[in-house]
């Protein structure tokens, strides 16, 4: 399970300057690593706390879905912004309306990803990673006495080895 503790720090490595609309590069890394890590936790699954997980899942998820709804004004205006540099000064005045719109939108969808990354942090998100993948406290091991034998002989009560069943694999006795 350490590919989750990687991948959860490569998540919160990638936080650096998301919130910076210059930075669409930010936002594109972040948003791999959400991927990434919300692969590797569904993958993980059946080895992890479903308790612990489900609520972490979702809000990877969440975050994901924000970072996307950033990402997209961020190529957009990337893509007109190179349209417009060919475009004629007729048709430059629309484009530049046409950017203007995308960058509410974009500050729209940062405002929402603040919110999402303000939570994260109040609900603990990297404890609560770093808990899915902590081994669970051992047990206390009891060492019971032996039961004695039919006539108060310890050995008498030991099992023969060799009516104990074959086993297999790596557990098979030499």
């Amino acid at each position: 399970m350490r590919t989750i503790e990687v991948r959860s720090a490569e998540l919160f490595e990638h936080a650096a300057g998301v919130l910076d609309v210059d930075n669409i590069e930010a936002v594109h890394a972040m948003r791999v690593a959400t991927r990434r890590l919300r692969a590797v936790l569904e993958f993980y699954e059946p080895c992890l706390d479903r308790e612990q997980l489900r609520p972490v899942l979702g809000q990877v998820c969440d975050l994901a879905d924000a970072l996307g709804q950033r990402r997209d004004p961020d190529v957009e205006i990337l893509a007109l912004t190179q349209f417009a540099a060919g475009a004629t000064d007729s048709e430059r005045p629309g484009i530049e309306r046409f950017i203007a719109r995308t960058r509410e939108q974009q500050q729209q969808a940062n405002t929402e990803l603040a919110a999402i990354l303000a939570q994260i942090e109040q609900d603990g998100l990297r404890e609560r990673l770093a808990g899915l993948i902590e081994p669970p406290a051992a047990e206390p091991v009891t060492v019971a006495e032996p039961a004695a034998g039919p006539i108060g002989d310890p050995a008498a009560a030991a099992p023969d080895d060799s009516e104990q069943p074959a086993r297999g694999g790596w557990l098979r006795r030499r």
